[in-house]
Protein backbone atom coordinates (compact mmCIF):
# COMPACT_ATOMS: atom_id res chain seq x y z
CA UNK A 1 0.00 0.00 0.00
CA UNK A 2 1.33 3.43 -0.86
CA UNK A 3 0.81 6.57 1.11
CA UNK A 4 -0.76 9.74 -0.42
CA UNK A 5 1.32 11.80 -2.79
CA UNK A 6 1.78 14.76 -0.53
CA UNK A 7 4.46 17.39 -0.26
CA UNK A 8 4.34 19.07 3.14
CA UNK A 9 6.02 21.99 4.81
CA UNK A 10 8.02 20.95 7.83
CA UNK A 11 8.09 24.46 9.23
CA UNK A 12 5.27 26.95 9.55
CA UNK A 13 7.27 30.10 10.19
CA UNK A 14 6.49 31.55 6.78
CA UNK A 15 4.97 35.03 6.98
CA UNK A 16 3.68 37.07 4.08
CA UNK A 17 2.52 40.64 3.60
CA UNK A 18 -1.17 41.33 3.17
CA UNK A 19 -0.50 43.30 0.01
CA UNK A 20 -2.33 43.59 -3.28
CA UNK A 21 -2.02 40.31 -5.12
CA UNK A 22 -3.21 38.84 -8.38
CA UNK A 23 -6.79 37.57 -8.42
CA UNK A 24 -7.68 39.58 -5.32
CA UNK A 25 -10.95 41.51 -5.43
CA UNK A 26 -10.66 45.01 -3.99
CA UNK A 27 -13.21 46.21 -1.45
CA UNK A 28 -11.88 49.69 -0.86
CA UNK A 29 -10.11 50.32 2.44
CA UNK A 30 -8.51 46.91 2.69
CA UNK A 31 -6.24 46.44 5.71
CA UNK A 32 -2.49 46.80 5.41
CA UNK A 33 0.39 44.70 6.56
CA UNK A 34 0.47 43.05 9.91
CA UNK A 35 3.87 44.19 11.08
CA UNK A 36 6.15 47.15 11.02
CA UNK A 37 9.45 46.33 9.51
CA UNK A 38 11.49 43.22 9.02
CA UNK A 39 12.07 40.52 11.54
CA UNK A 40 14.84 41.74 13.75
CA UNK A 41 16.97 38.65 13.88
CA UNK A 42 17.23 35.18 12.51
CA UNK A 43 14.91 32.52 13.97
CA UNK A 44 17.83 30.24 14.63
CA UNK A 45 18.28 28.03 11.61
CA UNK A 46 21.62 26.70 10.42
CA UNK A 47 22.79 30.23 9.72
CA UNK A 48 21.39 30.68 6.21
CA UNK A 49 20.05 34.15 6.68
CA UNK A 50 19.59 36.98 4.27
CA UNK A 51 21.08 39.26 6.89
CA UNK A 52 24.66 39.68 7.99
CA UNK A 53 25.19 37.40 11.01
CA UNK A 54 26.26 38.98 14.26
CA UNK A 55 30.02 38.90 14.35
CA UNK A 56 30.06 37.73 10.73
CA UNK A 57 30.74 39.50 7.50
CA UNK A 58 28.91 40.67 4.45
CA UNK A 59 28.64 43.66 2.20
CA UNK A 60 26.28 45.94 4.02
CA UNK A 61 25.79 49.45 2.70
CA UNK A 62 23.21 52.16 3.31
CA UNK A 63 22.88 55.33 1.26
CA UNK A 64 19.82 57.51 0.94
CA UNK A 65 17.56 54.95 2.60
CA UNK A 66 18.97 52.07 0.58
CA UNK A 67 20.06 48.84 2.25
CA UNK A 68 22.23 46.18 0.65
CA UNK A 69 23.16 42.98 2.47
CA UNK A 70 24.84 40.30 0.34
CA UNK A 71 26.51 37.26 1.93
CA UNK A 72 28.11 34.78 -0.47
CA UNK A 73 29.57 31.70 1.20
CA UNK A 74 31.12 28.28 0.67
CA UNK A 75 30.84 25.23 2.91
CA UNK A 76 32.54 21.90 3.40
CA UNK A 77 30.49 19.39 5.42
CA UNK A 78 30.65 15.77 6.47
CA UNK A 79 27.24 14.05 6.79
CA UNK A 80 26.21 10.67 8.21
CA UNK A 81 22.71 9.22 7.66
CA UNK A 82 21.80 6.16 9.71
CA UNK A 83 18.65 4.05 9.39
CA UNK A 84 17.50 3.09 12.87
CA UNK A 85 14.53 0.93 11.84
CA UNK A 86 13.44 -1.27 10.22
CA UNK A 87 16.99 -1.66 8.85
CA UNK A 88 20.41 -0.52 10.03
CA UNK A 89 22.06 0.98 6.97
CA UNK A 90 24.61 3.80 7.46
CA UNK A 91 25.60 6.13 4.62
CA UNK A 92 28.33 8.79 4.67
CA UNK A 93 28.76 11.81 2.42
CA UNK A 94 31.08 14.74 1.89
CA UNK A 95 29.20 17.85 0.85
CA UNK A 96 30.60 20.90 -0.98
CA UNK A 97 28.36 23.98 -1.05
CA UNK A 98 28.29 27.42 -2.64
CA UNK A 99 25.50 29.85 -1.85
CA UNK A 100 24.40 33.42 -1.35
CA UNK A 101 21.89 35.10 0.96
CA UNK A 102 20.85 38.66 0.21
CA UNK A 103 18.43 41.45 0.99
CA UNK A 104 18.38 44.61 -1.13
CA UNK A 105 15.89 47.34 -0.24
CA UNK A 106 15.50 50.86 -1.62
CA UNK A 107 12.84 53.44 -2.30
CA UNK A 108 11.89 51.95 -5.68
CA UNK A 109 12.86 48.29 -5.46
CA UNK A 110 13.48 45.42 -3.08
CA UNK A 111 14.54 41.79 -3.31
CA UNK A 112 15.29 38.98 -0.88
CA UNK A 113 17.07 35.79 -1.88
CA UNK A 114 18.58 32.61 -0.49
CA UNK A 115 20.15 30.39 -3.15
CA UNK A 116 22.35 27.33 -2.58
CA UNK A 117 24.13 24.78 -4.79
CA UNK A 118 25.59 21.61 -3.34
CA UNK A 119 27.43 18.56 -4.61
CA UNK A 120 27.69 15.49 -2.42
CA UNK A 121 30.25 12.71 -2.77
CA UNK A 122 29.09 9.35 -1.47
CA UNK A 123 31.37 7.05 0.48
CA UNK A 124 30.87 3.43 -0.54
CA UNK A 125 28.80 1.71 -3.19
CA UNK A 126 25.37 2.48 -1.73
CA UNK A 127 25.99 6.20 -1.24
CA UNK A 128 25.79 7.96 -4.59
CA UNK A 129 27.06 11.30 -5.84
CA UNK A 130 24.68 14.06 -6.82
CA UNK A 131 23.87 17.75 -7.22
CA UNK A 132 21.11 19.87 -5.69
CA UNK A 133 19.97 23.45 -6.20
CA UNK A 134 17.63 25.00 -3.65
CA UNK A 135 16.52 28.54 -3.08
CA UNK A 136 13.81 31.13 -2.83
CA UNK A 137 13.81 34.62 -4.35
CA UNK A 138 11.21 37.38 -4.38
CA UNK A 139 11.25 41.09 -5.15
CA UNK A 140 9.94 44.00 -7.16
CA UNK A 141 11.09 47.08 -9.02
CA UNK A 142 9.25 50.33 -9.73
CA UNK A 143 9.25 51.31 -13.39
CA UNK A 144 7.08 54.43 -13.09
CA UNK A 145 4.79 56.01 -10.50
CA UNK A 146 2.17 53.37 -9.68
CA UNK A 147 3.74 50.74 -11.95
CA UNK A 148 5.81 47.92 -10.51
CA UNK A 149 7.02 44.56 -11.74
CA UNK A 150 7.26 41.72 -9.26
CA UNK A 151 8.89 38.32 -9.64
CA UNK A 152 10.19 35.37 -7.72
CA UNK A 153 11.31 31.76 -7.85
CA UNK A 154 11.43 28.63 -5.71
CA UNK A 155 13.61 25.52 -5.98
CA UNK A 156 13.48 22.79 -3.38
CA UNK A 157 13.72 19.05 -2.89
CA UNK A 158 11.41 16.62 -1.11
CA UNK A 159 12.33 13.14 0.07
CA UNK A 160 10.21 10.22 -1.11
CA UNK A 161 9.49 6.59 -0.33
CA UNK A 162 6.94 4.29 -1.98
CA UNK A 163 5.21 7.24 -3.59
CA UNK A 164 5.05 9.33 -0.42
CA UNK A 165 6.69 12.74 -0.47
CA UNK A 166 7.56 15.24 2.22
CA UNK A 167 10.17 17.66 3.56
CA UNK A 168 10.78 15.50 6.64
CA UNK A 169 13.54 13.12 5.54
CA UNK A 170 17.18 14.17 5.41
CA UNK A 171 18.49 11.41 3.14
CA UNK A 172 20.91 12.80 0.56
CA UNK A 173 20.33 10.43 -2.35
CA UNK A 174 17.16 8.55 -1.46
CA UNK A 175 14.21 8.80 -3.87
CA UNK A 176 13.50 12.50 -4.28
CA UNK A 177 11.23 14.93 -6.04
CA UNK A 178 12.52 18.33 -7.11
CA UNK A 179 10.25 21.34 -7.41
CA UNK A 180 11.04 24.39 -9.55
CA UNK A 181 8.74 27.39 -9.88
CA UNK A 182 9.06 30.92 -11.24
CA UNK A 183 6.63 33.79 -11.71
CA UNK A 184 6.61 37.47 -12.75
CA UNK A 185 4.19 40.22 -13.70
CA UNK A 186 3.26 43.91 -13.43
CA UNK A 187 0.98 45.74 -10.98
CA UNK A 188 -0.52 49.16 -11.58
CA UNK A 189 -2.45 51.49 -9.28
CA UNK A 190 -3.60 55.03 -9.85
CA UNK A 191 -6.29 57.53 -8.93
CA UNK A 192 -8.68 58.79 -11.61
CA UNK A 193 -10.62 61.57 -9.98
CA UNK A 194 -12.41 60.00 -7.02
CA UNK A 195 -11.93 56.47 -8.37
CA UNK A 196 -9.04 54.25 -7.37
CA UNK A 197 -8.01 51.93 -10.18
CA UNK A 198 -5.72 48.90 -9.84
CA UNK A 199 -4.69 46.01 -12.04
CA UNK A 200 -2.38 43.01 -11.66
CA UNK A 201 -1.09 40.28 -13.94
CA UNK A 202 1.04 37.27 -13.05
CA UNK A 203 2.44 34.48 -15.21
CA UNK A 204 3.96 31.44 -13.53
CA UNK A 205 5.63 28.17 -14.46
CA UNK A 206 6.01 25.18 -12.13
CA UNK A 207 7.87 21.93 -12.79
CA UNK A 208 8.16 18.75 -10.70
CA UNK A 209 11.01 16.34 -11.48
CA UNK A 210 10.93 12.76 -10.22
CA UNK A 211 14.01 10.84 -9.21
CA UNK A 212 14.60 7.90 -11.53
CA UNK A 213 14.52 5.56 -8.53
CA UNK A 214 10.78 6.06 -8.02
CA UNK A 215 8.51 3.07 -8.52
CA UNK A 216 6.68 4.18 -11.67
CA UNK A 217 4.18 1.35 -11.46
CA UNK A 218 3.04 2.58 -8.07
CA UNK A 219 3.03 6.24 -9.02
CA UNK A 220 1.24 5.51 -12.28
CA UNK A 221 -1.89 4.59 -10.33
CA UNK A 222 -2.65 8.28 -9.84
CA UNK A 223 -0.10 10.13 -11.95
CA UNK A 224 2.35 12.68 -10.59
CA UNK A 225 2.13 16.37 -11.52
CA UNK A 226 4.62 17.29 -14.24
CA UNK A 227 4.42 20.99 -15.16
CA UNK A 228 1.96 23.81 -15.70
CA UNK A 229 1.69 27.39 -16.90
CA UNK A 230 -0.47 29.77 -14.86
CA UNK A 231 -1.95 33.14 -15.72
CA UNK A 232 -3.65 35.26 -13.06
CA UNK A 233 -5.11 38.73 -13.59
CA UNK A 234 -7.45 41.13 -11.84
CA UNK A 235 -8.70 44.69 -12.24
CA UNK A 236 -10.81 46.88 -9.97
CA UNK A 237 -12.22 50.39 -9.82
CA UNK A 238 -13.38 51.59 -6.39
CA UNK A 239 -14.84 54.79 -5.01
CA UNK A 240 -14.31 55.16 -1.25
CA UNK A 241 -17.19 55.88 1.14
CA UNK A 242 -17.88 59.56 1.68
CA UNK A 243 -16.76 60.77 -1.75
CA UNK A 244 -19.73 60.83 -4.14
CA UNK A 245 -21.95 58.68 -1.90
CA UNK A 246 -22.14 57.77 1.79
CA UNK A 247 -21.16 54.24 0.82
CA UNK A 248 -18.30 53.02 -1.31
CA UNK A 249 -19.09 51.50 -4.69
CA UNK A 250 -17.02 49.76 -7.29
CA UNK A 251 -16.57 46.97 -9.77
CA UNK A 252 -13.94 44.27 -10.10
CA UNK A 253 -13.07 41.32 -12.27
CA UNK A 254 -10.56 38.49 -12.23
CA UNK A 255 -9.28 35.75 -14.51
CA UNK A 256 -7.37 32.57 -13.68
CA UNK A 257 -6.11 29.95 -16.12
CA UNK A 258 -3.80 27.01 -15.52
CA UNK A 259 -2.65 24.71 -18.31
CA UNK A 260 -1.30 21.43 -16.93
CA UNK A 261 0.82 19.19 -19.15
CA UNK A 262 -0.59 15.97 -17.67
CA UNK A 263 -3.45 14.95 -20.00
CA UNK A 264 -3.70 18.55 -21.23
CA UNK A 265 -5.76 19.63 -18.22
CA UNK A 266 -7.06 23.19 -18.11
CA UNK A 267 -8.57 25.23 -15.30
CA UNK A 268 -10.34 28.47 -16.26
CA UNK A 269 -12.08 30.77 -13.78
CA UNK A 270 -13.48 34.19 -14.78
CA UNK A 271 -15.66 36.47 -12.69
CA UNK A 272 -17.01 40.02 -12.44
CA UNK A 273 -18.54 41.73 -9.39
CA UNK A 274 -20.22 44.85 -8.22
CA UNK A 275 -19.12 45.86 -4.72
CA UNK A 276 -20.65 48.05 -1.99
CA UNK A 277 -18.74 49.12 1.12
CA UNK A 278 -20.69 50.45 4.11
CA UNK A 279 -18.75 52.25 6.87
CA UNK A 280 -20.00 51.40 10.36
CA UNK A 281 -17.40 53.36 12.31
CA UNK A 282 -13.88 54.62 11.54
CA UNK A 283 -12.42 51.14 12.18
CA UNK A 284 -15.15 48.86 10.82
CA UNK A 285 -16.71 48.39 7.40
CA UNK A 286 -19.27 45.96 6.04
CA UNK A 287 -19.02 44.79 2.43
CA UNK A 288 -21.28 43.12 -0.05
CA UNK A 289 -20.67 41.87 -3.57
CA UNK A 290 -22.85 40.41 -6.31
CA UNK A 291 -21.59 39.13 -9.62
CA UNK A 292 -21.21 36.37 -12.18
CA UNK A 293 -18.63 33.60 -12.40
CA UNK A 294 -17.79 30.89 -14.92
CA UNK A 295 -15.50 28.03 -13.89
CA UNK A 296 -14.56 25.21 -16.25
CA UNK A 297 -12.10 22.32 -15.91
CA UNK A 298 -11.33 20.01 -18.83
CA UNK A 299 -8.76 17.44 -19.97
CA UNK A 300 -7.95 14.78 -22.56
CA UNK A 301 -7.59 11.04 -22.07
CA UNK A 302 -4.38 8.99 -22.06
CA UNK A 303 -2.96 7.00 -24.95
CA UNK A 304 -4.20 3.39 -24.76
CA UNK A 305 -2.36 0.23 -25.81
CA UNK A 306 -3.90 -2.62 -27.81
CA UNK A 307 -5.48 -4.03 -24.64
CA UNK A 308 -7.04 -0.69 -23.76
CA UNK A 309 -4.67 0.03 -20.88
CA UNK A 310 -3.32 3.57 -20.41
CA UNK A 311 0.29 4.04 -21.47
CA UNK A 312 2.61 5.21 -18.67
CA UNK A 313 6.02 6.76 -19.30
CA UNK A 314 8.33 7.97 -16.51
CA UNK A 315 5.58 7.56 -13.93
CA UNK A 316 3.06 9.71 -15.81
CA UNK A 317 0.25 9.00 -18.25
CA UNK A 318 0.96 9.79 -21.90
CA UNK A 319 -1.55 12.32 -23.26
CA UNK A 320 -3.61 11.41 -26.33
CA UNK A 321 -3.51 14.75 -28.17
CA UNK A 322 -5.99 13.48 -30.73
CA UNK A 323 -8.65 12.69 -28.12
CA UNK A 324 -11.49 15.18 -27.66
CA UNK A 325 -11.39 17.47 -24.64
CA UNK A 326 -13.61 16.17 -21.81
CA UNK A 327 -15.39 18.50 -19.39
CA UNK A 328 -14.74 17.63 -15.74
CA UNK A 329 -16.32 20.66 -14.07
CA UNK A 330 -18.54 23.39 -15.46
CA UNK A 331 -20.22 25.86 -13.09
CA UNK A 332 -21.52 29.30 -13.95
CA UNK A 333 -24.04 31.71 -12.49
CA UNK A 334 -24.50 34.33 -9.83
CA UNK A 335 -21.99 34.64 -7.00
CA UNK A 336 -22.22 36.76 -3.87
CA UNK A 337 -20.53 37.41 -0.59
CA UNK A 338 -20.88 39.56 2.51
CA UNK A 339 -18.13 40.41 4.93
CA UNK A 340 -16.51 42.74 7.40
CA UNK A 341 -13.21 44.58 7.49
CA UNK A 342 -11.95 45.66 10.88
CA UNK A 343 -8.78 47.65 11.47
CA UNK A 344 -8.64 49.22 14.94
CA UNK A 345 -4.95 50.12 14.52
CA UNK A 346 -2.12 49.82 12.05
CA UNK A 347 -0.99 46.70 13.91
CA UNK A 348 -4.29 44.79 13.81
CA UNK A 349 -6.52 43.92 10.88
CA UNK A 350 -9.27 41.39 10.20
CA UNK A 351 -11.22 40.52 7.07
CA UNK A 352 -13.87 37.80 6.91
CA UNK A 353 -16.20 36.86 4.05
CA UNK A 354 -18.93 34.30 3.51
CA UNK A 355 -20.70 33.79 0.22
CA UNK A 356 -21.33 31.49 -2.69
CA UNK A 357 -18.70 30.41 -5.20
CA UNK A 358 -18.04 27.23 -7.15
CA UNK A 359 -21.68 26.26 -6.74
CA UNK A 360 -21.58 26.10 -2.93
CA UNK A 361 -20.88 28.09 0.24
CA UNK A 362 -17.41 29.63 0.47
CA UNK A 363 -15.45 31.12 3.37
CA UNK A 364 -12.23 33.14 3.38
CA UNK A 365 -10.50 35.68 5.57
CA UNK A 366 -7.29 36.93 7.16
CA UNK A 367 -6.18 38.08 10.58
CA UNK A 368 -2.91 39.86 11.31
CA UNK A 369 -1.81 41.11 14.70
CA UNK A 370 1.60 42.58 15.47
CA UNK A 371 1.55 44.12 18.97
CA UNK A 372 5.15 45.30 18.55
CA UNK A 373 8.12 45.07 16.20
CA UNK A 374 9.22 41.78 17.77
CA UNK A 375 6.16 39.57 17.35
CA UNK A 376 3.46 38.78 14.82
CA UNK A 377 0.38 36.54 14.62
CA UNK A 378 -1.15 35.63 11.28
CA UNK A 379 -4.13 33.50 10.27
CA UNK A 380 -5.44 32.87 6.76
CA UNK A 381 -8.52 30.94 5.60
CA UNK A 382 -8.71 30.12 1.87
CA UNK A 383 -10.96 28.49 -0.73
CA UNK A 384 -10.02 28.19 -4.41
CA UNK A 385 -9.95 25.95 -7.48
CA UNK A 386 -6.56 25.23 -9.06
CA UNK A 387 -3.88 22.73 -9.91
CA UNK A 388 -0.65 22.19 -8.00
CA UNK A 389 1.26 24.79 -10.04
CA UNK A 390 -1.40 27.41 -9.45
CA UNK A 391 -1.15 27.04 -5.69
CA UNK A 392 2.62 27.44 -5.81
CA UNK A 393 2.38 30.53 -8.04
CA UNK A 394 -0.11 32.13 -5.66
CA UNK A 395 2.25 31.42 -2.79
CA UNK A 396 5.24 33.01 -4.50
CA UNK A 397 3.19 36.06 -5.46
CA UNK A 398 2.49 36.66 -1.77
CA UNK A 399 6.03 36.22 -0.46
CA UNK A 400 7.57 39.24 1.29
CA UNK A 401 10.56 41.03 -0.17
CA UNK A 402 12.39 40.97 3.20
CA UNK A 403 12.69 37.46 4.61
CA UNK A 404 15.02 34.86 6.03
CA UNK A 405 15.06 31.34 4.62
CA UNK A 406 14.79 28.61 7.23
CA UNK A 407 16.94 25.67 6.14
CA UNK A 408 17.48 22.22 7.54
CA UNK A 409 20.75 22.30 9.52
CA UNK A 410 21.88 18.91 8.17
CA UNK A 411 20.83 18.77 4.52
CA UNK A 412 20.74 22.52 3.90
CA UNK A 413 17.37 22.16 2.18
CA UNK A 414 14.62 24.74 2.59
CA UNK A 415 12.42 23.81 5.51
CA UNK A 416 9.36 24.79 3.53
CA UNK A 417 9.31 28.34 4.83
CA UNK A 418 10.74 31.79 5.03
CA UNK A 419 10.63 33.84 8.20
CA UNK A 420 9.46 37.45 8.27
CA UNK A 421 7.45 39.76 10.49
CA UNK A 422 5.76 41.33 7.48
CA UNK A 423 2.55 39.28 7.33
CA UNK A 424 1.33 35.71 7.05
CA UNK A 425 1.23 32.61 4.86
CA UNK A 426 2.48 29.02 4.92
CA UNK A 427 4.07 26.75 2.34
CA UNK A 428 2.18 23.84 3.87
CA UNK A 429 -1.02 25.15 2.32
CA UNK A 430 0.45 25.42 -1.20
CA UNK A 431 2.74 22.37 -1.23
CA UNK A 432 0.12 19.75 -0.55
CA UNK A 433 -0.82 16.87 -2.83
CA UNK A 434 1.11 16.60 -6.08
CA UNK A 435 -1.43 14.52 -7.94
CA UNK A 436 -1.74 15.88 -11.46
CA UNK A 437 -5.53 16.23 -11.13
CA UNK A 438 -7.03 19.64 -10.40
CA UNK A 439 -8.83 20.27 -7.14
CA UNK A 440 -10.80 22.57 -4.91
CA UNK A 441 -8.61 23.54 -1.95
CA UNK A 442 -9.94 24.70 1.41
CA UNK A 443 -7.84 25.25 4.47
CA UNK A 444 -6.43 27.37 7.23
CA UNK A 445 -2.85 28.31 8.07
CA UNK A 446 -1.65 30.13 11.17
CA UNK A 447 1.77 31.20 12.40
CA UNK A 448 3.18 33.12 15.34
CA UNK A 449 6.73 34.39 15.66
CA UNK A 450 8.39 36.28 18.48
CA UNK A 451 11.80 37.71 19.38
CA UNK A 452 12.66 37.71 23.10
CA UNK A 453 16.06 39.25 23.67
CA UNK A 454 18.58 36.78 22.26
CA UNK A 455 15.88 34.15 21.60
CA UNK A 456 13.78 33.63 18.49
CA UNK A 457 10.73 31.37 18.56
CA UNK A 458 7.96 30.42 16.17
CA UNK A 459 4.95 28.12 16.05
CA UNK A 460 2.78 27.22 13.10
CA UNK A 461 -0.19 24.99 12.39
CA UNK A 462 -2.51 24.36 9.49
CA UNK A 463 -4.96 22.17 7.64
CA UNK A 464 -5.30 21.73 3.88
CA UNK A 465 -8.14 19.76 2.25
CA UNK A 466 -8.17 19.03 -1.47
CA UNK A 467 -11.11 17.46 -3.27
CA UNK A 468 -9.98 16.37 -6.72
CA UNK A 469 -11.85 17.04 -9.94
CA UNK A 470 -11.40 14.85 -13.01
CA UNK A 471 -13.41 14.05 -16.14
CA UNK A 472 -15.44 10.87 -16.24
CA UNK A 473 -14.51 8.49 -19.01
CA UNK A 474 -10.83 9.40 -18.78
CA UNK A 475 -7.98 7.67 -16.99
CA UNK A 476 -8.09 10.30 -14.23
CA UNK A 477 -11.73 9.48 -13.41
CA UNK A 478 -10.52 7.36 -10.48
CA UNK A 479 -9.27 10.56 -8.81
CA UNK A 480 -12.60 12.40 -9.16
CA UNK A 481 -14.04 13.10 -5.72
CA UNK A 482 -10.97 11.80 -3.84
CA UNK A 483 -10.09 13.89 -0.79
CA UNK A 484 -6.51 14.34 0.46
CA UNK A 485 -5.98 16.03 3.81
CA UNK A 486 -2.80 17.44 5.30
CA UNK A 487 -2.60 18.43 8.98
CA UNK A 488 0.69 19.96 10.07
CA UNK A 489 2.32 21.44 13.13
CA UNK A 490 5.81 22.94 13.46
CA UNK A 491 7.94 24.96 15.86
CA UNK A 492 11.41 26.46 16.10
CA UNK A 493 13.46 27.94 18.92
CA UNK A 494 16.98 29.35 18.75
CA UNK A 495 19.22 32.19 19.73
CA UNK A 496 22.68 33.46 20.55
CA UNK A 497 24.88 32.22 23.34
CA UNK A 498 27.37 35.05 22.89
CA UNK A 499 28.44 37.28 19.97
CA UNK A 500 30.44 34.38 18.47
CA UNK A 501 28.07 31.42 18.91
CA UNK A 502 24.46 30.36 18.76
CA UNK A 503 22.10 27.40 18.67
CA UNK A 504 18.83 26.38 17.01
CA UNK A 505 16.19 23.66 17.34
CA UNK A 506 13.12 22.82 15.31
CA UNK A 507 10.45 20.13 15.30
CA UNK A 508 7.51 19.14 13.13
CA UNK A 509 4.60 16.71 13.01
CA UNK A 510 2.43 15.92 10.02
CA UNK A 511 -0.63 13.78 9.44
CA UNK A 512 -1.39 12.82 5.84
CA UNK A 513 -4.77 11.29 5.05
CA UNK A 514 -6.57 10.19 1.90
CA UNK A 515 -9.87 8.45 1.24
CA UNK A 516 -8.30 6.76 -1.79
CA UNK A 517 -8.61 3.04 -1.04
CA UNK A 518 -5.23 2.38 -2.69
CA UNK A 519 -3.42 4.64 -0.24
CA UNK A 520 -2.67 4.53 3.45
CA UNK A 521 -2.56 7.29 6.03
CA UNK A 522 0.79 8.16 7.53
CA UNK A 523 2.27 10.29 10.28
CA UNK A 524 5.66 12.00 9.99
CA UNK A 525 7.57 13.51 12.91
CA UNK A 526 11.03 14.93 13.27
CA UNK A 527 13.37 17.24 15.14
CA UNK A 528 16.82 18.74 14.73
CA UNK A 529 19.33 20.78 16.70
CA UNK A 530 22.42 22.73 15.65
CA UNK A 531 25.26 24.72 17.18
CA UNK A 532 27.61 27.15 15.46
CA UNK A 533 30.65 29.12 16.53
CA UNK A 534 32.54 31.84 14.68
CA UNK A 535 36.23 30.96 14.59
CA UNK A 536 37.09 34.22 12.81
CA UNK A 537 35.03 37.07 11.42
CA UNK A 538 34.45 35.03 8.24
CA UNK A 539 34.88 31.38 9.25
CA UNK A 540 32.22 29.46 11.14
CA UNK A 541 32.08 25.88 12.44
CA UNK A 542 28.75 24.05 12.69
CA UNK A 543 27.55 20.79 14.25
CA UNK A 544 24.00 19.47 13.83
CA UNK A 545 21.92 16.35 14.51
CA UNK A 546 18.44 15.30 13.44
CA UNK A 547 15.95 12.47 13.68
CA UNK A 548 12.93 11.69 11.49
CA UNK A 549 10.18 9.11 11.82
CA UNK A 550 7.53 7.83 9.43
CA UNK A 551 4.79 6.10 11.46
CA UNK A 552 2.74 3.74 9.34
CA UNK A 553 -0.28 1.51 10.02
CA UNK A 554 0.22 -2.22 10.51
CA UNK A 555 1.47 -4.41 8.97
CA UNK A 556 3.89 -1.82 7.59
CA UNK A 557 6.99 -1.04 9.64
CA UNK A 558 7.73 2.39 11.03
CA UNK A 559 10.81 4.02 9.50
CA UNK A 560 13.25 5.98 11.68
CA UNK A 561 16.44 7.66 10.52
CA UNK A 562 19.07 9.74 12.29
CA UNK A 563 21.56 12.15 10.76
CA UNK A 564 24.51 14.26 11.83
CA UNK A 565 26.71 16.94 10.32
CA UNK A 566 29.97 18.68 11.11
CA UNK A 567 31.25 21.38 8.80
CA UNK A 568 32.81 24.75 8.12
CA UNK A 569 31.40 27.82 6.36
CA UNK A 570 33.44 30.71 4.97
CA UNK A 571 31.51 33.91 4.23
CA UNK A 572 32.97 36.44 1.79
Amino acid sequence: MARPLLVSAAMAALTLPVAAQAQSIGYGDVSGTGGDGPGADAPGDSGSSAKAPRGGSGRNGRAGGKQVVVIPYVELNQIVNAEISPGSDVLTYTQVVAGVDAVVAGRRNAVAASVRYEHHFGWGKRAGDGDTISGVVNGYTTLAPGLTVQGGALATRASGDRGGLGFGGRGVDQGTTKLYSVYAGPSYATQVGDVGVSANYRAGFTKVDQDRNFDNATLGAFDVFDKSVVQIADVSAMMAPGTALPVGIGAAGSFYQEDISNLDQRVRDAQVRGIVTVPINPNLQATGALGYENVQISSRDAVRDAAGRPVIRNGRYVTDDSAPRQIAYDVDGLIWDVGVMWRPSRRTSLTAHIGRRYGSTSFNGTLTYAPNDRSALSVAVYDNVAGFGGQVTRLLDQLPDDFEAVRDPVSGELRGCVSSLNGNGCLAGALGSIRSATFRARGIAASYSIKLGALNAGLGAGYDRRRFIAARGTVLAQANGVVDENYWLAAYLGGRIDPQSGWATNAYAQWLKSDDLLLTDITSVGASASYYRLLTARLRATAAVGIDGSLQPAPLDDVWTASALVGMRYSF
